[in-house]
């Protein structure tokens, strides 16, 4: 496998984090073993579940979701690559007009080199399924727009970069369809800052505003992916809020599992000032291992180690489901190295193990997980806590991967959807093996 070793480096270096609560241990190893017992009471409720409708619509099932394939990413520009890249990402659905007419309209913007996270705009081609898993065979992208620098010094230098990215038609008083944005980085803790913001279609000229705090809420759960609500829905329980920010941070800070909290900036200005608190609405949030140290109010399963890197609100026809996508931890848990050895709390220490330190399952698989949006509109209503919601359904991608790093904590990359044509594109993290870019699969709602 080839390895960017310099980024290794970096990440092995700055991700030495040593807790001061023994709570994180203590809730990881709750987890140890359990997975296999609870499968056949999640098949049984997953089954009883899939019975039922969500906002006036049927729950969309891991079987109507039908592999297509994937495609590669072009060659990068303006000294930049993709390499390290695909963890942000956008349809636009009015983009490459004059492509193909070849079932896959539109084009994706989304992030670059992990280091820079500059944007470009790519064209999407037909995807193609390789039973022997070699990119070779693969469909290759154009570029649409160059790369550009959207964030520049907004934020100053970022550890280990966060980065959300979606496109809105134009909202409000706004006179032109926006590209939202949002930056954090891997160590924030009680960070409410400013993260959010927008800026135009045209790369070259983004005219960047923002960034906005989400009021009241910490980046950790935040500042990471963003995705269009359905609109009909967030009509009815959201006021209007239309887009969906969330972050996971392993270890269980703020949240243990995935969170989701709408908002939109529109609604509070054209554009808001700067540093505004933007209003928002809670509708999932699980309790943070400091106030929850047992678990009793974590993401069913849960591990410290898990990472979902992206989101998205899937409405097909009458169909609907919320997704996110990510690795999932199985079997034991612990912080320290993945050869098994546990880095204590408090010293003496054990002599390093390889690798990189953080936190660690027995195996990891990669994992598309389905929620009910009726459950969000229950939270919105206050009929709900906002840690209740649960999954209902759950496939593992795993086969479908072509690169599925040993020893290392992360290979997914963002989630983006086609809501017309009912198409959803992942981008699999460093899946390219030949030089370490992403690749994009993609899926049909059937």
């Amino acid at each position: 496998m080839k390895r960017n070793k310099l980024y290794v480096l970096l990440i092995f270096t700055i991700s030495i984090v040593l807790f001061t609560t023994a709570a994180l241990f203590d809730q990881c190893s709750l987890t140890a073993g359990t997975d296999a017992d609870d499968k056949e009471e999640d098949v049984e409720e997953q089954e009883e579940k899939a019975a039922t409708t969500a906002a006036g619509g049927q729950l969309i099932q891991p079987q109507e979701l039908e592999y297509l394939g994937a495609f590669r990413l072009p060659e990068g520009s303006n000294d930049t690559s993709w390499q390290w890249g695909g963890t942000a990402a956008a349809y636009y659905p009015e983009g490459d007009p004059g492509g193909p007419d070849d079932g896959y309209s539109g084009s994706i913007f989304a992030t670059g080199h992990e280091w820079e996270q500059q944007v470009s705009e790519i064209s999407i081609p037909v995807p193609v399924i390789s039973e022997s898993k070699d990119v070779g065979d693969l469909n290759t992208a154009d570029t649409l727009q160059d790369f550009h620098d959207i964030k520049g010094d907004l934020f100053g230098y970022l550890e280990i970069p966060r980065v959300g990215l979606e496109y809105l038609p134009k909202q409000g008083e706004q006179t032109t369809d926006k590209l939202y944005y949002c930056w954090g980085q891997h160590l924030q803790e009680g960070d409410e800052g400013p993260s959010h913001g927008w800026f135009e279609l045209d790369l070259s000229d983004p005219q960047r505003q923002g960034p906005w705090m989400i009021d009241g809420q910490s980046k950790y759960v935040t500042a990471d992916y963003i995705f269009a609500i359905d609109e009909g829905w967030a009509s009815i329980n959201t006021s209007g809020k239309l887009l969906a920010t969330g972050r996971f941070r392993d270890g269980g800070q703020d949240a243990q599992g995935p969170s989701l909290i709408a908002y939109g900036p529109w609604n509070e200005g054209n554009p808001p000032p700067v540093n505004f608190s933007l209003s928002n609405a809670t509708l999932l949030l699980y309790s943070s291992v400091y106030d929850d140290m047992e678990g009793i109010n974590a993401m069913e399963n849960y591990h410290h180690s898990d990472e979902w890197s992206g989101g998205a609100w899937l409405t097909y026809g009458r169909k609907t489901a919320v997704i996110f996508a990510g690795i999932k931890g199985l079997g034991n848990c612990w912080y320290g190295f993945y050869d098994g050895t546990v880095w204590p709390e408090e010293p003496p220490y054990p002599e390093e193990g390889p690798g990189e330190r953080g936190w660690w399952s027995d195996d990891f698989t990669a994992q598309v997980i389905f929620f009910d949006p009726a459950d969000f509109a229950r939270v919105a209503a206050g009929e709900m806590e906002p840690y209740e919601p649960q999954p209902y359904a759950v496939i593992d991608i795993d086969y479908i991967l072509y690169n599925i790093p040993e020893y290392e904590l992360r290979h997914l990359g963002a989630l983006s959807f086609d809501r017309e044509n009912g198409i959803i594109y992942l981008f699999e993290f460093r899946g390219d093996y030949e030089d370490d870019r992403p690749l994009v699969h993609v899926w049909k709602i059937r």
